[in-house]
């Protein structure tokens, strides 16, 4: 069938069902990245609900976006359920897949949001149970106010509100008051090449937030250390050995990632790290997250494939 006999057959009804969605679909997909922490489950979620929407009574739905947002989180909540049991056995630290900062006309790329897409603000999300996770998006992220929360996740107002402010707070202890503008990232991480460039461990060091952090997850797929490495002189130590003293071997650049500036390391043509940064109010590094499960790579490596960047 041609596409344009495909779209004569459509009717009113038809163009007004995909119309409803394709206005909810950015939104539903931004909510189920940020819930599941993973694009593949958020794309099967965002289809789901087009499944859902097709065969509901349309004409009993007074909200559109609203009961899409209500199907779109429960199933989410399902997914987290069941997922529970394969993230416990999971090989070492289970980290958010990255998203692609050059994916062209990404409605996630042009939102005013992206402290709420960045790796360590996801990672933060993971340690909340799904339940706050989802109250807190919903709430503090999405704007809906409470009863449109307590109705999507299926709580009390009240007990809705306590989970908000259980995540609010955790959040906020966690969290640096400040955000650094992208710009002043981009100069940093410069720095941070430059200092990996040139073997210069002092800068390197000059770099790093006295109480840094840095996470591997290689999801048994790829070398990766599997605890968390705390302190500026273990994570030095760490960079002179994987990186430093192994220069010339492979490839890094800097690339754009959830919304803010990362490396990419490639080998032989394959993307086989990434590397997202969270900073200090001082505009040190006070979280590394390495992705290395090539898993959650592949869809870096089509879309630098796709753009000539390898």
């Amino acid at each position: 069938m041609e596409p344009d006999e495909g779209l004569a057959t459509l009717t009113m009804t038809d163009t007004d069902l995909l119309t409803d969605f394709e206005t909810a679909r950015p939104r539903l997909r931004g909510l189920a990245y940020r819930l599941l922490g993973s694009l593949s489950d958020a794309e099967d979620a965002v289809q789901e609900c087009f499944l859902k929407w097709q065969a509901a009574d349309r004409t009993a739905i007074d909200n559109p976006a609203a009961w899409l947002t209500t199907v779109c989180t429960r199933h989410c909540l399902d997914v987290l359920k069941s997922a529970q049991r394969s993230r416990v056995d999971y090989v070492g630290p289970w980290l958010p897949e990255p998203l692609a900062g050059t994916e062209e006309g990404d409605p996630e790329q042009q939102v005013a949001l992206a402290s709420s897409l960045s790796l360590a603000f996801l990672t933060l999300l993971e340690r909340l149970t799904p339940k706050e996770r989802a109250a807190y998006l919903l709430r503090e992220i999405f704007d809906q106010d409470y009863a449109e929360v307590a109705e999507i996740i299926g709580a009390t107002e009240p007990n809705c509100r306590k989970l908000v402010s259980r995540a609010r707070d955790y959040v906020k202890g966690e969290r640096p008051r400040a955000v650094v503008p992208v710009e002043r990232q981009q100069s940093l991480l410069e720095s941070f090449l430059g200092a990996l460039g040139s073997g210069d461990t002092d800068r390197l060091s000059s770099l790093l937030s006295e109480d840094i952090r840095l996470t591997t997850d290689g999801g048994g797929k790829a070398h990766a250390i599997r605890e968390p490495l705390f302190g500026v002189e273990r994570i030095v130590h760490f960079f002179r050995v994987i990186f430093i003293n192994n220069a010339g071997q492979g490839r890094i650049e800097m690339s754009l990632l959830n919304g803010a500036p990362a490396l990419i390391v490639e080998l032989d043509g394959m993307v086989v790290t990434a590397l997202s940064f969270d900073w200090d109010d001082d505009g040190r590094i006070r979280e590394i997250l390495i992705m290395r499960n090539p898993d959650k790579l592949e869809r870096l490596q089509g879309i630098y494939q796709s753009v000539g960047v390898l």
